[in-house]
């Protein structure tokens, strides 16, 4: 459906999330949108760490994409949104009005995994409920234009992953976020996994967070354990309940509890072929 309908649009908007710039943008994105102008959204730039959403905007700059930061649920950066647009296609709209057709509607492609504040976005942007926004993923099943002021048109279409990732460092990634359902999920295993990354990464939130020390000999699933004690999560005879623990740090981990938090630095690039 993308590639029958980029044909349709000015221009692509790709939504990704700012905790995970790499993990969260599609590798097959890019064959799929050709060379259409790309607009990069950075996403919940709320829960990711300032220092690194600069890094990672001057990194997709770099590149020759435009980057615009954003926190669609308070509306933070949102409303550069269409003077970005009328910059990223400044040659066109020159083009559009050499043919006598100045004032003609821009439309674009939004574009994004699932979970990545799409829909949110979107609705941010029209000032209304245009798109269903939920924290869970896969909620935009259909595709659907969205009229926009300032001369915009807006196609949504649904969050899609590609088929296998290539790495489970992007897999993991993708889950710690919420892109991936958690019922398909080992959530015990992946929360032991988050507590070892954060160790290494936001040891002094994690600690604060969990009032737990952070031995480099234990496990992150010993780390579960030792939060689940903390907080009283207790099965009988006193054995942790890591279950109901894993379920609280992803929970936590996705709401922002823990602080800004970005995962991925510029220069460990594991996807799309970086």
């Amino acid at each position: 459906m993308i590639a029958e309908q980029v044909k349709l649009v000015d221009a692509v908007c790709e939504i990704i999330d700012a905790r995970i710039p790499i993990s969260s943008r599609n590798p097959d994105l890019d064959e799929l949108t050709g060379d259409k102008p790309r607009l990069v959204i950075m996403n919940r730039t709320d829960q990711a760490d300032p220092e690194a959403t600069k890094r990672w905007s001057a990194y997709y700059r770099a590149r020759g994409l435009a980057v615009l930061e954003t926190d669609a649920k308070s509306g933070k950066g949102t409303s550069e949104f269409v003077s970005a647009v009328r910059t990223l296609l400044k040659e066109k709209i020159k083009a559009y009005e050499a043919k006598g057709q100045a004032g003609r509607v821009l439309r674009l492609m939004v574009v994004g995994i699932p979970n990545v504040g799409k829909s949110s976005f979107i609705n941010r942007i029209a000032g209304r409920r245009a798109a269903e926004a939920s924290d869970r993923p896969g909620v935009t099943r259909g595709r659907q234009w969205i009229t926009i002021g300032a001369g915009l048109e807006l196609l949504d279409t649904p969050g899609i992953l590609w088929p296998k990732f290539e790495s489970q460092t992007v897999g993991e990634n993708l889950a710690f976020t919420g892109a991936v359902k958690d019922d398909i999920l080992d959530r015990e295993g992946l929360a032991a996994n988050l507590m070892a990354i954060l160790r290494e990464t936001s040891p002094q939130k994690l600690a604060e967070r969990y009032k737990i020390e952070l031995p480099a000999e234990k496990s992150g699933y010993d780390l579960l354990g030792a939060a689940a004690k903390k907080r009283g999560f207790l099965l009988p005879g006193g054995v942790p309940d890591t279950e109901r623990m894993a379920a609280v740090l992803l929970d936590e981990f996705r709401g922002g509890k823990l602080g800004r938090i970005t995962l991925e630095r510029p220069g460990t690039e594991t996807a799309g072929g970086e």
